[in-house]
């Protein structure tokens, strides 16, 4: 996986054990590439190279040492050289003879502006006077390594190193450590990757899109476009405008006709009723043409490219609008919306599903797909629309009802021998809805009419005969009632003969043949909608289709690093990246060189355990950081292991066994121990443990992270997509990267904990505080980075006999105070509301776990000695200072090159600087 050439990384370089294989300038580009690429990262312009080495090793490496001053690059090669342990002693002309830590003695290769050295006599990690560690205890220094590895803090200690004198300077330290235990750091993770990859809900829930006016420029343009695009679809004056216009006419023919039919003449006459029949067969033949036309627009553009059907439909008379810039930029807007769903906090899958309805909103439906919805426009569906063709009627109006009560009731007011005309109004209504029902017939059948007038009126002629017979009026009133009646006879048989009729010409298919032209009509509009930019739309769909497949895939890998690996078989080896090379899995330098052959089967010599700090998830084969091999005895929690737990339900009380920083004890905790006790011999007394249960912010946060990491993983696949080269090939490469970021968050996450950052954070995106990542408090950090430097906070990493040897002047040292990036705010804030000035010059790391002060401070003058070497083809006329090809080496200078002899400096000034090799002669001096 590569990473953007902005990620830079520490190489660490172990000379005290592995300097043997690093004697040419390849041997070493390939240690430092194996780093790079195990961790995967790209070579860097300025490579930052941490070297472990002793003092002797020196003038002992001194090949490796010029390998890698000269190790080409783009940019500057800078070297910080951490020095563990004593001094060899130096000599004065021969005669005088210094202890342990009386002289420094460096190759002038290493007084380059690029290299500084930090000299650690001592580690000083026993917590009381009566614990005896190795001056380079491998827990202690697997944290110093650790904590040099942070590139801001390599880069701030090389810096103040060049300000002090010969870039030397003995460190003191004081840490504090904050995170999470193992089982909750792997829960969190886990439960990340399933909120990140979401449930499979087998597209059974409905997604519904964003509106048109919030998707990203183009994707909206293309579904605005689509949904909303104006009916001026036909050319005028084309052959599909003027059959729709030629139809159009002739319905609105037979309007004209139905308002002369509704009226009373058009009950008397039939001359209407046969006008309106002749228009309406005439708007069928027209129908029926247009329908032809709509057919044959429908099955020419259902093949062939896009240009090719838009010049069928032209030559149809319908017209599709140009797309302009409407494609342009879907890769970008897929890639926006893809960045905001995931920015909402939506899972991959339901994205996924997102993408999905995205490309049914925008695919082109083809022509030949639309034409079964001519079926619904056919004449046998416009005859199923008209119900029946002599259908009743529909309900009578209360207004015909009433008038037909009231013409019945003035009507009837007669009596006596004049009692019969109370039935003229009765009669008039029954003999109307004779004729009209006559006027209406079609072959055998006549249109129903309604009988609710007729009752009206009879009922209305029985109270007026009833009224009339009750009060006796006179003759004159009942004239004027029968008038009167007669009137509103008129006015009801009017609404009613307009109903009748408006019923009787729907049946015969008025409505249903103007429903019919604007469906077809309609259906034209939705041809030319289907259309328009079909071809930008289609590569929409498919690239939206395969966004959608990528998500799956991607959630699908999310799901694959959630399930837990099986854990390694008994003897398996669970060695890290490095191999065998790891530099933390040799034995120090320091040791008895006579124990070489005793080391190879002792327990105490393998210290790589205490380097893997909680050793990563169970069965991670690739971590960088793996737990090593079983035989080591501070790998397990053995029953026989000296160092195991004595206390099981202390959840915290002792480091889990693949604690990276347990420091072995000398011997086992007695059965009485307070767990207390026992945790201090684990940890050096400069470090500090914070150990948290988690925040509430702690998963939303993993997650958030995830979705920006697989983001910058897809970066490749949105080129892929704007050039329409999303296929399988692109899925598959993106599907191995996406399985390389997540494999690389895994081990970001293990190495540098869950308050730094991962390599590629959301910008826009303020990390959560401590307490809600890890549930503890930044206070702690605050007060550390704001002590005074009263020589208290820290723990000086010096010998006794080195501390003689440190410059005595306090103003001389120089401090680094420094913490993670993400708790800046809560520490600054802290210390404005303490009331406590902001120190300057604090350092905020991007990554890394550690918080707190380092002091550089420099060696007295005149206790580094910087010598120059010489190559010599026989051996040294010097009796104390003979090379390795003949006579025996200076006790305290031995020379692994074999040609090698040293300068030394006597008289208090540095040797005249000779570059190595010029020498011809084994005998010759400085």
């Amino acid at each position: 996986m590569t990473f953007p050439e902005s990620t830079t990384a520490v190489v660490h370089i172990d000379l005290r054990t592995g300097a043997a294989a690093l004697t040419t300038a390849q041997a070493v580009r390939d240690r430092v590439a194996e780093q790079l690429g195990r961790a995967g990262l790209p070579e860097p312009d300025h490579p930052l190279l941490l070297v472990t080495d002793t003092p002797a090793g020196l003038t002992g490496h001194q090949l490796q040492y010029e390998l890698l001053s000269n190790y080409r690059a783009v940019g500057d090669t800078r070297i910080l050289v951490l020095l563990v342990g004593s001094s060899p002693g130096s000599y004065a002309g021969g005669e005088e003879a210094y202890g342990p830590d009386r002289r420094l003695v460096r190759p002038a290769t290493l007084r380059a502006s690029t290299i500084g050295l930090v000299w650690a006599g001592d580690l000083r990690s026993a917590r009381t006077a009566l614990e005896r560690p190795e001056p380079d205890d491998p827990a202690s220094l697997a944290v110093l390594v650790d904590l040099l590895s942070v590139p801001d803090v390599f880069v701030r200690v090389l810096d103040d190193l060049g300000g002090l004198p010969d870039s030397v300077a003995a460190p003191g330290v004081r840490l504090l450590e904050q995170d999470l235990p193992p089982e909750v750091r792997d829960r969190a993770w886990r439960d990340a990757l399933s909120r990140f990859a979401g449930e499979d809900g087998g597209g059974a829930s409905p997604v519904t899109l964003p509106p048109a006016a919030r998707l990203p420029e183009p994707l909206g343009a293309l579904v605005s476009g689509r949904e909303g695009r104006p009916h001026g679809h036909r050319q005028p004056n084309g052959p599909a405008d003027l059959a729709h216009r030629t139809c159009a006419d002739s319905l609105d023919r037979v309007d004209d006709d139905l308002v002369a039919l509704r009226a009373l003449p058009g009950l008397l006459s039939p001359a209407r009723r046969e006008a309106l029949e002749s228009d309406l067969d005439q708007a069928r033949g027209h129908l029926d043409e247009f329908r032809a036309l709509v057919e044959r627009a429908l099955q020419g553009s259902g093949s062939g490219a896009a240009a090719e059907a838009a010049a069928r439909l032209g030559a149809l008379g319908l017209r599709v609008p140009p797309a302009e810039s409407a494609g342009e930029r879907v890769g970008e807007g897929l890639r926006e919306l893809a960045r905001t769903l995931l920015d909402e906090g939506l899972a991959l899958r339901s994205v996924a599903q997102h993408f999905t309805a995205l490309a049914g909103r925008v695919e082109p439906v083809p022509g030949t797909a639309l034409l079964h919805r001519l079926d619904d426009h056919s004449e046998e569906a416009v005859h199923r629309g008209s119900a029946t063709e002599y259908a009743a009627p529909p309900r009578t109006p209360a207004a015909p009802l009433v008038l037909a009560g009231a013409a019945g009731l003035l009507g009837g007011l007669w009596q006596g021998a004049l009692l019969p005309l109370a039935l003229v109004v009765p009669v008039v209504f029954v003999a109307v809805a004779v004729w009209g029902a006559r006027r209406l017939r079609t072959g055998r059948r006549t249109a129903r009419w309604t009988v609710g007038p007729r009752v009206a009126a009879v009922a209305g002629a029985v109270a007026g005969a009833a009224a009339a017979y009750a009060t006796a009026p006179p003759a004159w009133l009942g004239v004027t009632g029968l008038l009167a009646g007669l009137g509103l006879t008129a006015e009801a048989v009017r609404r009613l003969w307009r109903g009748v009729a408006t019923s009787w010409a729907a049946g015969r298919g008025t409505t249903a043949l103007r429903t019919a032209l604007d469906g077809l009509d309609a259906l034209l509009a939705e041809l030319v909608r289907e259309h328009w930019a079909a071809e930008e739309r289609l590569y929409c769909a498919d690239a939206a289709r395969s966004v959608a497949g990528m998500l799956r895939a991607t959630a699908a890998a999310a799901d694959a690093q959630a399930v837990p690996e099986p854990a390694a078989p008994a003897g398996a080896s669970a060695s890290g990246p490095y191999g065998d090379e790891d530099w933390l899995s040799a034995p120090s330098a320091l040791e008895d060189p006579g124990a070489e052959t005793a080391r190879d089967g002792a327990d105490d010599g393998d210290w790589a355990a205490a380097y893997t700090w909680e050793s990563g998830p169970p069965g991670d084969r690739d971590n960088t950081y793996a737990t090593p091999a079983p035989d080591n005895p501070y790998a397990t929690s053995a029953p026989d292991n000296p160092y195991a737990t004595s206390a099981p339900d202390n959840a915290y009380a002792f480091p889990a066994p693949g604690d990276a920083y347990a420091t072995p004890a000398p011997k086992a905790a007695p059965a009485d121990a307070a767990p207390w006790e026992d945790t201090a011999t684990r940890a050096p007394r400069w470090l500090d443990r914070e150990i948290g249960e988690g925040g509430p912010d702690l998963v939303a946060t993993l997650a958030g992270d995830l979705r920006a990491t697989v983001m910058v993983a897809m970066h490749p696949y949105w080129g892929a997509v704007e050039r329409g080269q999303a296929g399988a090939l692109a899925v598959r490469r993106t599907e191995e990267r996406v399985r390389d970021v997540l494999s690389d968050a895994r081990h970001h996450l293990w190495h540098n904990g869950v308050l730094a950052p991962p390599r590629h954070p959301a910008e826009h995106r303020a990390r959560t505080s401590a307490a809600g990542l890890l549930g503890t408090d930044s206070l702690r950090v605050a007060e550390l980075m704001g002590r005074d430097t009263d020589g208290q906070a820290v723990v000086q990493l010096s010998s006794p006999e080195q501390g003689s040897l440190l410059s005595r002047d306090p103003e001389a040292a120089r401090w680094i105070r420094f913490a993670p990036r993400t708790l800046q705010g809560e520490v600054e804030t802290a210390w404005h509301k303490s009331g406590s000035p902001a120190p300057d010059g604090a350092l905020w790391t991007s990554s890394g776990r550690y918080a707190g002060l380092i002091r550089l401070t420099p060696l007295r003058m005149g206790v580094v000695d910087t010598v120059l070497p010489r190559q010599s083809r026989g051996g040294s006329t010097r009796p104390d200072h003979p090379d390795d090809t003949g006579g025996t080496d200076h006790p305290d200078h031995p020379d692994d090159t074999g040609g090698t002899d040293y300068a030394d400096r006597t008289d208090g000034t540095y040797s005249t600087a000779r570059t190595a090799g010029t020498e011809t002669g084994g005998d010759e001096g400085w």
